[in-house]
């Protein structure tokens, strides 16, 4: 039976702002070629996670390791080189850029034909979008697609996909779906999602509850244990929030 390799690993990551502990001691282990789910509940430091693994924060301790290599002290522009690309919980905008020459930015390939095929694959129409600029006349959901598109195209080793989701119709939920699984025959993907829906794609999933990781598995056990068996507690991060969603989880 063929075993994947680590590409993503954290070791007892750590992130505190003043005094306090947005997560602490995250230890994940991503295999190549898998698509690994994080999931909790708004303010639970998900996000943080992502920020702090693409480089836009540092962590106050604990290492990083991408193909075993230490990137904890490099920078976003260097994390980038390597192979880690994040696709932004809210949309990218570039005024004035259009639709095909962000896309050819990120492409690996000089195949035009590679361009119209990503957009394509994420149910978007090229001829009816190559010449659109990525800015607010596109939707959230269609601005989400189209980065998308961009890392199919850039084929990283990781793909850190933040709430992808959101703001996508229930019509191009699938081509979405279609995509991430893409992504991942080329790379890894750690996707951050709320949606049963993705979790059903994912290979393994880790629950994350007040900024430390409650359990890692199957992601139909570990959806089932965040649906209806964790308990009533509270986010001290977000208190109301966080009670308000476990409230609902548990319904």
């Amino acid at each position: 039976m063929f075993m994947s390799k680590l590409i993503l690993e954290t070791v007892n990551l750590t992130l505190k702002i003043e005094d306090k502990i947005i997560f602490q001691n995250i230890n994940l282990k991503i295999e190549k070629g898998t698509i690994h789910a994080l999931i909790g509940v708004n303010g639970c430091g998900k996000s943080s996670i992502a920020s702090v693994l693409m480089g836009l924060k540092k962590p106050s301790s604990g290492e990083i390791l991408l193909e075993g290599e230490s990137i904890v002290d490099l920078s976003i522009t260097e994390r980038a080189q390597k192979g880690l690309t994040l696709a932004w919980q809210e949309p990218v905008r570039f005024e004035g850029l259009s639709v095909k020459d962000y896309l050819s930015i990120s492409r690996k390939t000089k195949n035009e034909k590679s361009i119209k095929d990503a957009l394509e694959s994420v149910g978007l129409i090229s001829e009816k979008y190559l010449e659109r600029f990525v800015d607010d006349t596109l939707s959230g959901g269609e601005r989400k697609r189209v980065e998308l598109a961009s890392i199919l195209l850039m084929k990283p080793k990781v793909a850190i996909l933040d709430e992808i989701d959101s703001g996508v119709d229930f019509i191009g939920i699938d081509k979405v779906l279609d995509t991430i699984r893409k992504i991942a025959q080329n790379g890894s993907v750690l996707l951050i999602t709320h949606q049963d829906e993705f979790l059903k794609i994912a290979d393994k999933a880790t629950l994350i509850c007040n900024g430390n990781i409650l359990r890692t598995g199957e992601p139909q056990e570990i959806s089932k244990f965040y649906r209806y068996e964790c308990t009533y507690c509270v986010d001290e991060n977000n208190p109301d929030l966080a009670l308000e969603e476990l409230l609902n989880v548990n319904r």
